[in-house]
This record gives structure tokens, C-alpha cells and sequence, in this order.
């Protein structure tokens, strides 16, 4: 068997998330059923880097799968699968990597952005969410480096998640105040569920002047998830990189 990665993007808009489930849209299903039809092997199963939640999409990322044949012309397999594929998710490159490469568990970091707009706008509805109030964006960047003297971000986490440990490393978080709208990014060695828009949610909450950043210190170090905000909307989530040491 040999093995590949695919680069690809969705607009998760239209999907219950990325994974498999039964009596659900995903986008996972999808890309199974494409490669399976183009490859003529029933039982294929990708495995992808991370699993993004319903409504939240991703600008990169990776998949894993095994196949018997060699496939000698990647551009062409792109162009195929890309032709059965519908028309929200799009492959980018087909790359043969060795036999133990693992998308999810070789990545050695992701970054994820969340965006904000401020006054209705009918062009980008699908992918920010909308907040009038004032927000103070400085405040609210202060109070995310906050976010790098720790590691256990159970106060973000899903509750009755299945994660092994809720421990993270940060490497990157900040809040931007674009021409349109409020971008916050942050990058880690890997996040929890929810733990990106539970974050943007307790950051607004800085930001609208209900929350001072000792009190947001307080959130994290509490490890209660009924301490920090509420989460977000999905539609404004981005998974914008995946990086790995070979790719």
C-alpha cells in the first residue's frame, strides 16, 4: 500500500463538521465517497489532521490515505477527484509520502482564525460572525497573551470531551482591527473542542468591558468550563494552517 497526503480547503457552511457520522452531512463522507469512486476501492477511509466542528471552515487542510495503485500524475488525480468533489470543497495537490506519515499526529502545529464584523454585510455573512457592540480590540489583544503562562485550557474545552489531556502549548494569539473587521489568530501544537471560540468569547467579554484581564486569568487557572464565556458562532471559525516538518 502506498500512502498520500491531500492538501485541500472546504466551506463548511453546508456540513455537520469534518468527521463522519451517521445520519449527518460531513465533509469526511464526502471525500471519502469521491476517492472511493475514483480509486474503486469501497473500503477506502481517509484520515484527516484535525476534526473542525459543524459550520466551521478551513482554508488548509491535510488528509491521509492509503491506495495500491501508484498514482503517477498527481495534477491529474487533483483535477478528476476536484470534477466529482462538489463544489464547497476543493483539493489543492496530492503529495506520496512514506508509510507512516499520519496527518493528525505528525502536524506539529495549527493556526485558526476568527472573524468579526461589526455592521451587516450580505458579502462575507457566511464567514464572520457579527457583533455591533464596541469592542476595545487593544484590550482584548492585552488579555490574550495572557494565554502563553499556561497550558491546561480546561475552561475552553467542550465539555465531556474525549481529549487525553487538555494541555496546549501556545505559540501565537492576537487581535487585529482590519479595514472590515476584528481577525483574532492563534496557533498551537494542537486545541481542544471548542477551545477557539470559547477563547473569542471570553476575549469579547474584555472587549465589551465586563471582564478585566485578572478576572481572565482567573477563568483559565479556575479549569471550569462554566467560568469562561460563551462560545461563539461557528461561521467566523477558520483553520487557516496545518504545519509538518516534511511537507
Amino acid at each position: 500500500m502506498k500512502r498520500y497526503f491531500l492538501e485541500l480547503a472546504y466551506d463548511g457552511t453546508a456540513y455537520h463538521g469534518w468527521q463522519v457520522q451517521n445520519n449527518a452531512h460531513s465533509v469526511q463522507a464526502e471525500i471519502n465517497t469521491a476517492l472511493q469512486t475514483l480509486l474503486n476501492d469501497k473500503e477506502l477511509n481517509v484520515t484527516g489532521c484535525g476534526r473542525t466542528d459543524a459550520g466551521v471552515h478551513a482554508s488548509q487542510f491535510y488528509l491521509h490515505f492509503d491506495a495500491e495503485m501508484e498514482i503517477e500524475d498527481a495534477d491529474n488525480f487533483v483535477y478528476r477527484l476536484n470534477q466529482i468533489l462538489p463544489k464547497d470543497i476543493v483539493i489543492y495537490r496530492c503529495v506520496r509520502v512514506h508509510a507512516e506519515a499520519h496527518a493528525r499526529f505528525d502536524a506539529t502545529s495549527r493556526t485558526y482564525q476568527y472573524h468579526i464584523i461589526q455592521r451587516k454585510n450580505p458579502f462575507n455573512q457566511k464567514f464572520a460572525a457579527l457583533f455591533t457592540q464596541d469592542l476595545d480590540v487593544t484590550k482584548m489583544h492585552n488579555v490574550a497573551q495572557q494565554l502563553f503562562g499556561h497550558k491546561d485550557f480546561t475552561s475552553f474545552s467542550k465539555l465531556h470531551s474525549d481529549a487525553h489531556t487538555n494541555n496546549c502549548k501556545i505559540f501565537h494569539a492576537s487581535w487585529k482591527q482590519m479595514e472590515d473587521e476584528i481577525v483574532f489568530e492563534i496557533k498551537a501544537d494542537r486545541f481542544l473542542r471548542n477551545m477557539v471560540r470559547a477563547i473569542v468569547g471570553t476575549c469579547i467579554e474584555v472587549g465589551k468591558g465586563r471582564m478585566e484581564k485578572e478576572a481572565f486569568v482567573q477563568v483559565i487557572e479556575a479549569k471550569d468550563r462554566q467560568e469562561a464565556g460563551h462560545s461563539v458562532p461557528a461561521k467566523g471559525l477558520f483553520l487557516m494552517r496545518i504545519e509538518y516538518d516534511y511537507l
